[in-house]
């Protein structure tokens, strides 16, 4: 008999027949505008840009959200998600109470049962894990605020190993990039002055599709001010609609098109000589890596005219250092992706906008103490441990920390998953997952919807939604350093709890109590606040305080500027990559070419959705409920398909996708297919998202490793379609 089977729990969820209305029950609702209106502050936890939002409330019931008009993450509006993010909240297939696997006559299933059991069986399972095998055998992913409460509960017990899936299938290779160059990340959000640019270049990033909020707007400001936008993609994005030049790349090549944009910078001498003379070191080994990489040699891989090479680097350099090259995120795409990433880095460099006005501010946050209480610290480097094959990295990589679960031998025993659905987060995992599964002794997921990563536990932990909870302050580094409080509008639906709540009840179990010293988080939150000069009751109030910087925007003209890097300067030529076995420059390889009759396989953003996390939202399927495969009509009428019929698509391993519909047009390559990220779902848990679309990820046959990072190459497969037999 298997350690742990996949479990599908449709009965434990009610029935699956109809679905009640959307916001309530199937019986007419009172009139909207007759009843008493509540308001709570809140902040959105739809997508991570976690825009601040007033809740508004009729008969006790969810009415509408609205931005925060003091808030810069939105400026007062929320997205499309944003606003649908009520419907998380009366979601009919939320999970409803805790859950844990058992075995009987040969047969697994999950059972209900109370919170002190749940405890009880993990607590006993970690005791008998660390008994035998060591404390520190327990690894974290993590993707959401909560995350840090279990993260403390581990690192409390001995165990420090932590990933986020946003690092090694995400941001990851630019964070890495960036750091490596001028010393610190890009940031969440962006650091980047859109608003101020007057020449902006998206290579590969779907602005206006991802709707990060303050990113869209301030891009459309600079549209309007007449910001010349170039847009580097394979299809004709939205953002690429409102280009002054659209370069239609071929896939995989644009490493070789960001050198030879170098290239016509030094040689025709429009980079700032002055900033680079002053901030970078490593010019001159730049100034001969880049002389083979011309635009002629660039046409060859990239598919685009020189002269538009050309014209494209000009524009740049008229703006600087008003330039902004974009580093995009989601930007795991060929496993070289960290010298990509670096090359768009330099790119900045020569064009003198890292910390100058249209380029790259310099971001501060509010400097908030830590509640009073125990911090535990390791006794061992665990990094160095795990993962030591990537020694520029600070953080967990994922996919790395499940390698390391996987057999007999394997490091970690035990798994806590928060908020991250991993099978569908991580490409090539399925097989991986099963094997884990096998060398597991516990896995703990802690969500508010039943997914995928849900069948594989042995305890399964119900959160309630952010409409019902507080979590941690808001205090990301930004322009303007502000405070954001996350209120409850309503107490937990079924028997669900907050991320602190959980943690917290954990700790009990294991003798932990002392490192959360406090009876409600509403303690925590009101001492932070009181130390800044704030309260919870102010907060509550406003849901959003802004705090003044205590250094400049951008770099003061003609004052030194000393870099976190081993030069203090910008570094173009890195000593620490060459140092750790990697080229100090960036290199272009040219990418695979698809087998006869198969397409690159690109994937993107909706604006409707957060990648997979909203597909079973009522609101927002309605507006998305399934995604379409973009494909040329040159190459529709090879393969004989038509615009609306359904497909299947088939990587070269033989995997199938569901079906999925047919969008003939000719704003995509011939040699590429597109399709948003997200659908697909297999766990008929989630009644709306279950079969819906086409999954991307279950396709990734071709997954290339970032050797700087550790990330997960996602755009190095391909794919055919196969027609659905009448």
């Amino acid at each position: 008999m298997r350690r742990r089977e996949f479990l599908k729990l449709t009965a434990l969820l009610g029935s699956v027949g109809a679905l009640p209305g959307l916001l309530g029950g199937c019986s007419a609702p009172p009139l909207p505008g007759t009843g008493e209106v509540g308001t709570t502050r809140t902040v959105c936890n739809i997508c991570f840009w976690q825009c601040a939002a007033t809740l508004s409330t009729e008969y006790g019931k969810p009415w509408k959200v609205e931005g925060n008009p003091e808030d810069p993450h939105c400026n007062g509006r929320l997205c499309t998600r944003g606003t649908g993010g009520i419907a998380s909240y009366s979601d009919p297939d939320r999970l409803r109470q805790p859950l844990i696997r058992v075995s009987r006559n040969g047969k697994q299933s999950f059972v209900p049962v109370t919170w002190h059991k749940a405890f009880e069986v993990i607590a006993g399972r970690m005791q008998d894990i660390a008994g035998q095998h060591g404390s520190d055998r327990f690894a974290l992913f993590s993707h959401g605020d909560g995350g840090r409460h279990f993260r403390l509960l581990l690192q409390a017990y001995g165990s420090h190993a932590y990933a986020h899936p946003s690092f090694a299938q995400c941001r990851g290779p630019r964070e890495t990039a960036f750091g490596l160059t001028f010393g610190e990340g890009v940031g969440s959000p962006d650091r980047t002055d859109m608003a101020n640019s007057r020449c902006i270049v998206l290579i590969g990033s779907h602005i206006g599709e991802n709707l990060h909020n303050s990113q869209v707007q301030t891009l459309m400001q600079a549209l309007d001010r007449g910001a010349t936008l170039i847009t580097v993609d394979p299809r004709f994005s939205v953002p690429a609609s409102k280009s002054k030049h659209w370069l239609p790349i071929k896939p995989g090549t644009d490493t070789a098109l960001l050198l030879a944009w170098m290239n016509v910078l030094v040689n025709e001498q429009l980079y700032d000589r002055d900033y680079v003379a002053q901030n970078c070191s490593g010019f001159e080994e730049l100034a001969r890596h880049v002389q083979p990489y011309n635009p002629e040699g660039a046409y060859l891989e990239t598919g685009l005219e020189p002269e538009q090479i050309r014209e494209t680097a000009r524009a740049m350099a008229r703006a600087a250092p008003a330039t902004l090259v974009h580093p995009g995120r989601h930007v795991t795409w060929y496993g070289d992706d960290t010298q990509r990433c670096r090359a768009i880095a330099i790119l900045n460099a020569l064009l003198g906008s890292w910390g100058r006005p249209g380029g790259f501010y310099r971001q501060e946050k509010v400097d908030l103490p830590e509640f009073p209480a125990p911090k535990p610290e390791p006794d061992h480097d665990w990094m160095d441990t795990v993962q030591a094959d990537y020694p520029l990295v600070a953080t967990g990589i994922s996919n790395v920390l499940i390698d390391r679960s996987v057999g007999p031998d394997a490091f970690f025993k035990g798994w806590f998953i928060y908020a991250t659905n991993l099978i569908t987060t991580i490409p090539g995992i399925r097989k991986q997952m099963e094997q884990a599964a096998e060398s597991l002794e516990l896995i703990v997921v802690v969500d508010t919807m039943p997914a995928e990563i849900t069948g594989y536990a042995d305890v399964v932990l119900p959160e309630c939604t952010y409409l019902e909870r507080h979590d941690e302050l808001r205090n990301k580094a930004e322009r303007t350093p502000t405070l954001a409080l996350r209120s409850p509008a309503f107490t937990p639906r079924h028997d669900s709890k907050p991320a602190w709540w959980i943690a917290k009840g954990l700790a009990g179990h294991l003798g932990l109590e002392s490192y959360f010293p406090w009876q409600d988080y509403r303690e925590v939150l009101d001492w932070q606040l009181r130390q800044v000069g704030s309260s919870l009751e102010e907060m509550e109030r406003v849901g959003v305080k802004s705090f003044p910087r205590k250094t400049p925007v951008y770099f003061e003209p003609g004052k030194a500027v000393k870099f976190n890097t081993p030069s203090g300067r910008i570094e173009l030529y890195s000593k620490h990559l060459a140092g750790a076995g990697h080229d100090p420059l960036p290199k272009y390889t040219p990418p695979e070419r698809p087998p006869e009759g198969f397409f690159h396989l690109n994937y993107g953003r909706a604006a409707a959705h957060t990648f997979g996390r909203t597909i079973n939202n009522p609101l927002l399927f309605e507006l998305m409920p399934e995604n379409t495969v973009w494909v040329h009509p040159a190459a529709a009428a090879t393969l004989g398909v038509r615009s609306g019929e359904y497909v299947r698509l088939e990587n070269p391993e033989g995997t199938q996708s569901n079906r999925i519909r047919v969008r003939v047009t000719q704003r995509i390559r011939p040699d590429s297919v597109f399709m948003v990220h997200g659908f697909g779902h297999t766990d008929p848990r989630q009644r709306l998202a279950h079969g819906a679309g086409a999954d991307d990820t279950a396709l990734m046959h071709n997954v290339r490793i970032d050797p700087v990072m550790g990330g997960t190459g996602m755009r190095a497969s391909f794919v055919t379609l196969v027609r659905e037999e009448v």
